[in-house]
């Protein structure tokens, strides 16, 4: 992320925790700024790990607790995908995931074919309003797809000698 732009988000997180009559922690400010760092969408601890580098004597509920607090300012959305821990996500424009099954990896994606789809019609029967959305694709990523190729090779290479 471009420095202005973290500087405007940190300062836009300052003025939440301000509004809210929450202090406003070297802590919280850490937690943030490595969310920011990164380009991928990562797990609480990989944000507790980042924190410590700078921080040694942060404690893992802060940072974990920190995570939530943004995502209930609305500044990070939490990415879930069944069966895996949630990651964060810095990215707020909307857009939707491709999640490789073999790796986790989460990728982000916009297709303006998903954009406006209305809400499904069982969801109001069951009485759920839904507020939003993500569509996630899951898959494998050219990574492992690769790497599948190259140990199907070699197995066949294997039966051949």
């Amino acid at each position: 992320m471009q420095p202005q732009k973290e500087d405007q988000q940190v300062e836009r997180f300052r003025a939440r925790c301000r509004q809210r009559g929450l202090p406003f922690t070297a802590q919280r400010r850490a937690a943030y700024e490595a969310l920011l760092a990164r380009d991928d969408h990562p797990t609480a601890e990989q944000v507790f790990e980042a924190v410590r580098a700078t921080l040694p004597d942060v404690s893992r509920m802060t940072v974990y607790r920190t995570l939530e607090l943004l995502v209930d300012l609305g500044l990070v959305h939490k990415v879930c995908h069944p069966g895996k821990v949630a990651r964060y996500d810095c990215n707020l424009h909307p857009h939707h995931h491709l999640v490789c099954v073999r790796c986790n990896r989460l990728v982000d994606f916009e297709e303006a074919a998903f954009e406006g789809l209305p809400s499904p019609r069982a969801a109001r029967r069951l009485g759920f309003e839904v507020d939003d959305y993500t569509v996630q694709f899951r898959g494998v990523c050219a990574d492992c797809g690769h790497h599948g190729e190259r140990r199907s090779e070699q197995a066949s290479r294997r039966r051949r000698s």
